[in-house]
């Protein structure tokens, strides 16, 4: 039970500075056009987020089973 324990917490870490990082770069890209739309940058962001869980599926090498 460890292990899918220490999985989701890597997953979950790994989601989540994905999310900000994508968030970020929406921000910074849409300040750069001029006007930032949040529905669009959290949009991005928690699509993100949820490739990175599903990438994660194939496996997170800082986990050893």
């Amino acid at each position: 039970m460890k292990s899918k324990k220490t999985w989701l917490k890597a997953a979950g870490v790994r989601a989540i500075k994905t999310v900000a990082q994508t968030a970020v770069a929406t921000i910074g890209t849409a300040a750069a056009l001029g006007e930032v739309n949040w529905i669009m940058v959290a949009s991005a962001s928690a699509l993100a987020g949820i490739l990175s869980l599903l990438t994660s599926v194939a496996g997170l090498p800082e986990v050893t089973e």
